[in-house]
């Protein structure tokens, strides 16, 4: 066993173990399983949608570079949300706009006469960043962009932009097709970012649109508000009882720093979102009352995540940004930069306490696989490192603890000769922790060494993870998705070591089991 300098308690490496033949170097951090461009930068997913079998995934993209800039809609497709195919540009900038966030719709009944009652089109409807170039110039408005042969090719409509407020920050709208007591049409949800607002409007055919209401600042206001998303879930399935869900992204400000993603539940009648979870209201938040909010995610790369329309099944299905604005020009991935992170199901749920929660559950790249590579318990857990004779850079590991008496249980995984990633949990507050400082690269920039934390208590005694593994990334869901901690790593090829410990006397090991390669 080989140990590591590391922080006071905190259990030393397993030892490294051999790994596959080396990827090249500018590759050796491609994830298998998250979306990366070919080449070039990468970050908020847009204008998802599933139409005909296909999941479409529109991207903000630099066509000319690893770096932000020249903000145009990349494009990929795929048919079960795990291996992706990377499209040409979908929607590129010009010498008078960049093209920013927004969302795509299928305009089913052809309300935009973009296209045929046997064409319908596809309609995107992004934020123009006006350049100087053009009369508009340093506003931001929405624009729309159709597609007649199912996204393979993108028209933008003569008429742009469609809703223009005179502003510098307003963007990101997400459009939906609403259908209750107010009436049948669509809504389109924005925000004006620096005001901390989510602003609402309506219309019968995406070109038109009439102001509705305005929600915010509420909650989170340490950042500018990005990337909004409104949408209604059952509570615990139960069709009969339902809750709106309003995503709210932000930055800086976020629960572990820089970049996150709120969330508010509450009320929609076509009109007004009425929040049930505002915890503080106006621009000068509690410090101290940070962690009463909702976060769809604990961690520092879990950002700009929005929602697929059209899923056949009802599903809500949502995909962020793996990556955080503190280092996302600095991670040391060559001429790629940035990963989206898995796509997750969304549900709510009652969690301890009957507080209703957004529970996430990944898409699992491994389902169906018949078998786990390994599988361990149930034992006593002796106090120390307890190295698992099986290695892995890309998994899914499902670990079921009874802590008992111990102090701390948890994971090792990515483990080398210098290097590691801890996820671990203190028995005493009840905090899940997500440890990246030894986890290889970690001096590109002084914020990306950190601890990440989330309160998780036990339920009947028991702490259950999953957590997916990929080349650059680890995303652990506690207690069955009801609450998630997302980081990026960048350790050495081989480091590929996989353990488990305890602390203290008295814990038990219910099951695990490693599904990979």
């Amino acid at each position: 066993m080989n140990s590591l300098t590391t922080a006071p308690g905190a259990p030393s490496a397993p030892t490294a173990r051999a790994a596959a033949p080396a990827r090249p170097a500018a590759d050796r951090y491609r994830p298998e399983f998250h979306f990366t461009a070919e080449r070039n930068w990468l970050n908020d997913p847009n204008g998802l949608v599933y139409l005909n079998g296909t999941y479409h995934l529109f991207y903000q993209h630099n066509p000319f570079g690893p770096y932000w800039g020249n903000m145009s809609w990349g494009h990929a497709i795929s048919p079960d949300l795990l291996h992706w195919e990377e499209q040409p540009v979908a929607i590129p900038c010009d010498e008078r706009e960049a093209i920013f966030s927004g969302s795509a719709v299928f305009d089913e009944h052809n309300t935009s006469g973009f296209g045929s009652a046997g064409n319908p089109p596809l309609v995107a409807i992004y934020t123009s960043a006006y350049s100087d170039a053009s009369p508009l110039a340093g506003r931001q408005a929405q624009s729309l962009a159709y597609s007649l042969d199912e996204g393979t090719t993108w028209t933008k409509y003569s008429g742009n932009p469609v809703l223009d407020r005179a502003s510098a920050d307003f963007r990101d709208p997400k459009v939906f097709w609403y259908d209750g007591g107010a009436g049948s049409y669509w809504v389109l949800v924005a925000v004006e970012a620096v005001q901390r607002q989510v602003v609402l409007y309506k219309s019968a055919d995406l070109k038109n649109w009439e102001h509705l209401s305005t929600f915010g600042p509420a909650n989170a206001t340490g950042g500018v508000w990005e990337c909004p998303d409104l949408f209604e879930l059952p509570v615990d399935g139960n069709p009969e009882e339902t809750r709106w869900v309003l995503i709210v992204n932000i930055n800086p400000g976020g629960i572990a720093g820089g970049s996150a993603g709120q969330y508010f539940l509450g009320a929609f009648d076509g009109v007004e979102f009425r929040s049930g979870s505002t915890v503080t209201e106006g621009l000068q938040q509690d410090g101290s009352r940070m962690r009463e909010y909702g976060w769809l995610d604990w961690g520092r790369d879990y950002y700009a995540a929005v929602s697929f329309s059209g899923v056949a099944d009802g599903r809500r299905i949502m995909i962020g940004w793996m990556n955080n604005w503190d280092y996302a020009g600095s991670t040391p991935t060559g001429h790629w930069r940035s990963a989206m992170s898995l796509p997750r199901e969304v549900s709510l749920a009652r969690a301890d306490g009957g507080k209703m929660v957004l529970r996430q559950t990944a898409i699992d790249p491994f389902a169906g696989q018949e078998s786990p590579s390994f599988s361990l318990g149930p034992q006593a857990l002796e106090p120390g490192v307890q190295e698992l004779p099986v290695a892995a850079a890309v998994a899914r590991m499902d670990v079921v603890f009874e802590p008992g008496t111990a102090t701390r249980v948890g994971v090792v995984v990515r483990a080398g000769e210098a290097e590691r990633t801890v996820i671990s949990y203190d028995v005493a507050d009840g905090i899940l922790r997500l440890d990246r400082r030894e986890s290889g690269q970690v001096d590109f920039h002084a914020a990306f060494p950190s601890v990440e934390a989330v309160a998780v208590p036990l339920r009947d005694g028991r702490l259950r993870l999953s957590v997916h593994l990929d080349r650059c990334s680890v995303e652990v869901f506690a207690q069955d998705g009801l609450a998630t901690i997302t980081d990026l790593v960048f350790p050495a090829e081989e480091s590929t070591a996989l353990a488990v410990f305890a602390e203290g006397g008295g814990a038990h090991l219910v099951a695990l089991d490693v599904v990979g390669r």
